[in-house]
């Protein structure tokens, strides 16, 4: 790794870059309490071989950016509690601030706009970045992700109850215990190996274990709501991608996130559930790149046109 650090948005970002600073700029965003080491490597070098400058950032609390050490840590009980009356919550930030954490950053690195490629709830936040700040993107690629109404399916019961148990301590975060979960919302038609699924929970350990931050990205999903009304402004061509057995964002959540986005592209992956497998890279890569490269060709003519 080669990471590299700089300040956005009053806070310390960890991140690394593929390909040439010269080409058109994606920016990925991952989800949940998870690294940008989730990136798999090959495809981060596949959209950079096919004509990207591709970024992938640590999010806030989460890897080596920096934790929110002052922030209240939510109960998880009581989030849910609240939750249950409409009850306002009481949250440190929401993704909002996560989206401005990213265009922040796109600022530092002296990006005017970029390709978003988000994953989960790095979706979540790619969208209100497109929507709040259309001017800096050029297309939105929206991955196993939701638009967060009210209506749509959760989980399965049983990811469900294993998340519970994370949350309320009664299952401790382990080697086997996170391969186990992870297992559990995989994706059937990309099966990894135990070398694959062990070697990346490993590493994710060694470089970073910081189980409040994972309580505080909960929270900010939970206060954040529902996106839809912001899903309906949006004019940026968009790709939405899900895995038909996703069982932690059911496949509906993207149906209707690909239905609220005027004129959204819906590529449903038959086998593919809720992760990045080494198997799934060649299928991803492919849709992303001929997503962003469609875009990019569709500017340049545009632009070509205009100075004729």
């Amino acid at each position: 790794m080669s990471e590299r650090y700089l300040d956005a948005n009053g806070i310390r970002l960890a991140y690394d870059d593929f390909g040439n600073a010269e080409d058109p700029a994606i920016l990925l965003i991952m989800g949940m309490a998870t690294q940008m080491t989730a990136w798999p490597l090959s495809f981060c070098q596949g959209l950079a071989d096919r004509g990207f400058h591709v970024i992938r950032f640590d999010n806030r609390d989460v890897g080596l950016s920096e934790k929110m050490l002052t922030a209240r840590i939510p109960s998880t009980v009581g989030m849910m509690l609240r939750a249950a009356i409409n009850r306002p919550l009481r949250v440190s930030y929401k993704l909002d601030e996560m989206a401005t954490d990213a265009i922040e950053l796109m600022n530092a690195l002296n990006l005017e706009r970029a390709h978003i490629v988000g994953v989960s709830m790095g979706g979540m936040i790619g969208q209100i970045l497109t929507a709040k700040h259309s001017d800096r993107v050029h297309s939105l690629t929206s991955i196993m992700s939701s638009s967060g109404a009210p209506h749509l399916p959760r989980a399965s019961k049983k990811v469900t109850r294993a998340l519970l148990k994370r949350y309320l301590g009664l299952v401790k975060p382990s080697l086997e215990s996170t391969m186990a979960f992870q297992r559990l919302i995989g994706s059937p038609g990309f099966p990894q190996s135990d070398e694959e699924l062990k070697e990346k929970v490993r590493a994710a350990f060694q470089r970073s274990f910081y189980p409040p931050g994972f309580a505080r990205h909960m929270a900010a999903i939970m206060a954040s709501g529902s996106r839809v009304d912001l899903l309906k402004t949006i004019t940026t061509p968009s790709l939405v991608i899900h895995g038909r057995d996703d069982v932690l964002v059911p496949l509906a959540c993207g149906i209707d996130t690909a239905r609220k986005i005027p004129n959204a592209r819906l590529e449903i992956i038959e086998g593919m559930g809720h992760n990045l497998p080494e198997s799934l890279v060649p299928v991803l890569t492919d849709l992303t790149a001929g997503h962003a490269s469609a875009v990019t060709s569709s500017l340049s003519l545009s632009a070509a046109s205009g100075a004729a």
